[in-house]
């Protein structure tokens, strides 16, 4: 038996990293004293995993996990015990108990969806002019800074919708980033390709980016278990 849970990562934990919010997800499920089940050898690990792992300085309402046990719980129980045991900053939002084979998470998931807020005192049809020049770019390389090289990663291949609005004294920015295999582009990437090389007027160390949803063709993880 499986179960597939909801999670969220709030304001509270945004800069923590993906290993650490795991660390803490891994603890609350000890206090919750589920039956996890364990790998066999020399160092037994508790068989737990994620669909994609979230940036630092991102929050999240689409952290979706699988715990595996070695046996039966309900649902009711499982969700009890866990919701009460996770730390300030995450909270318990769908827990689905599930049995037979499904396809990994991290294998699964091939779409993932964000908010972005960031301060912008500019015309919206600017920031719209700014979206169609990059969508209408022949190329669009974002150079990532590793510790031992830069990558080029094709912006474009990865990022496949953005809509964008004014909001007040913010703009709002809906964004939609192809997963695969071969890798990603980050939220925060995007941002600063429209601040640096399309003239968006924006800091994109301002922006304040939300994960709302991770999908599988179009569905959502939890409709891979319950079909």
């Amino acid at each position: 038996m499986k179960l597939r849970a909801l999670l969220t990562k709030g304001e509270e934990i945004r800069f923590i990293s993906h290993l650490d919010y795991a660390a803490l997800i891994e603890r609350a499920i000890r206090r919750a004293k589920l039956p996890v089940a364990y790998s066999e050898g020399f160092n037994p690990h508790m068989k737990f995993s994620f669909a994609s792992a979230l940036a630092v300085g991102v929050t999240s309402e689409a952290e979706v996990m699988d715990v595996e046990l070695s046996h039966r719980i309900s649902q009711p129980e499982a969700w009890d015990r866990l919701a009460a045991a996770l730390p300030t900053g995450v909270r318990l939002l769908r827990l689905v108990p599930y049995e037979g084979k499904a396809k990994s998470l991290m294998a699964a998931v091939d779409r993932a969806e964000y908010c972005v807020r960031v301060p912008y005192a500019g015309a919206e049809e600017a920031a719209q002019c700014a979206v169609a020049a990059f969508f209408a770019a022949s190329e669009v390389i974002y150079r990532r800074i590793l510790p031992k090289k830069t990558r080029e990663v094709d912006a474009k291949a990865y990022l496949k919708k953005m809509h964008v609005e004014k909001d007040g004294q913010e703009l709002l920015l809906t964004i939609a980033i192809a997963v695969t295999p071969s890798g990603s582009l980050k939220p925060g990437e995007a941002v600063e390709l429209l601040a640096h090389d399309f003239g968006l007027n924006i800091e994109p160390k301002q922006a304040k980016i939300h994960r709302t949803a991770l999908l599988s063709g179009g569905k959502d993880l939890f409709a891979l278990i319950e079909s």
